[in-house]
């Protein structure tokens, strides 16, 4: 059951994982798109274990902070999209591709050498484990398709279009899997529809239905420009130029990133017809916003949108900050949201 009080918390995927069980130093260097086993301080052995023991802390740090929908963290992934994508048939996890990233250099990214197909389930039993171990509303995350098919080296399709709708297929299963799972919410990341527009507007809204299609549960479809610890604040644009598209998707929230890069509001005007869940935890600031700090965010996001359909979160996912941080701010944005909360039930009465 999902809350049904204004203004409904929620984050947006991770949660910072314990030093004891990742290389943090490590991790820092980056957004890892190919499998980085070397990353978990925990021997194979007892590695699943450690994992749910760390998500337990995740899952209460968030229950702790008063946020309405949780998640598990993400603690069993290297990044928000390997996991997934490189569980795939048609991919060559042996060999990986390189592709060249947003600062120059190369990136190694999963190699698709045959159709992309989806054998078995990937995140069922962390979804499961979540639904056990909390009675709050539960959000579970997914890779987008778009971005998916934009981290790979393509070796197989003579048609780039054909390989993003096998991805949407292959999220279509999975998310169907993770319903029937206990999901409340299902939300897919798609931080790539910005960095290749014109390829989004040929292809990105076709995948995303046909990742969602079937899905009765609340869905989402969070786009931002980046994990703050990666790509600077000064570097950011206040404005996304693939956006407004989204208006036509099936998704019924868009989430965005709108605090750090100071984003201006205006363009949730385009998409009055969805939910907006908006970013106001600045996660490149590594000082915790006040509540009131947090409440003036929300007040600017409701000049554009009604209290009905906003749903307040931080920027991005918070795995690059201290737990110490993370936490602090996830308790900001809870007690700021009830700030706001009650000025609108005062109007109201």
């Amino acid at each position: 059951m999902l809350p049904q009080h204004l203004l409904p918390t929620t984050v947006v995927g991770s949660y910072p994982q314990p030093d004891w069980l990742v290389d943090r130093a490590m991790l820092s260097k980056s957004v890892p798109r190919i499998r980085m086993t070397a990353l978990w301080r925990i021997p194979e052995p007892f590695l699943e274990q450690a994992q749910d023991d760390a998500t337990i802390l995740a899952i209460r740090d968030m229950e702790r902070a008063g946020i309405d929908i949780i998640t598990d963290g993400e603690i069993r992934r290297e990044s928000y999209s390997n996991r997934f994508a490189t569980a795939l048939e048609g991919i060559d996890i042996q060999n990986p591709g390189r592709i060249r990233n947003s600062v120059g250099g190369y990136s190694e990214v999963p190699r698709v050498v045959g159709r992309i197909r989806r054998t078995r389930p990937v995140e069922v039993r962390d979804m499961q484990f979540l639904r056990r171990n909390t009675e709050k509303p539960a959000k579970i995350t997914m890779p987008g398709p778009f971005t998916m098919s934009r981290q790979a080296q393509n070796d197989y399709y003579k048609d780039e279009d054909e390989m993003v709708m096998d991805y949407a297929v292959a999220v279509n299963e999975e998310l169907r899997d993770l319903q029937a799972a206990g999901a409340d919410v299902v939300q897919l990341d798609e931080p790539w529809l910005r960095n290749d527009p014109e390829a989004a507007k040929r292809i990105a809204v076709k995948a995303i239905n046909r990742a969602l299609e079937g899905i009765t549960v609340p869905t989402v479809v969070h786009l931002c420009f980046g994990y703050a610890a990666v790509v600077p604040g000064a570097t950011k644009p206040s404005g996304y130029s693939f956006l407004p598209q989204l208006a036509d998707s099936i998704a019924e929230t868009i989430s965005i990133e709108a605090a750090q890069p100071k984003l201006d509001l205006g363009v949730l005007r385009e998409l009055s017809g969805k939910k907006i869940m908006l970013g106001v935890l600045d996660l490149g600031d590594p000082a915790i916003e006040t509540p009131q700090v947090v409440a003036d965010r929300i007040r600017a996001g409701l000049n554009y949108v009604a209290p009905e359909r906003l749903i307040p979160a931080p920027d991005c996912g918070m795995k690059y900050l201290s737990r110490e941080t993370a936490f602090g701010k996830l308790k900001a944005l809870s007690e700021g949201a009830t700030i706001v909360r009650r000025e609108l039930g005062e109007a109201r009465a």
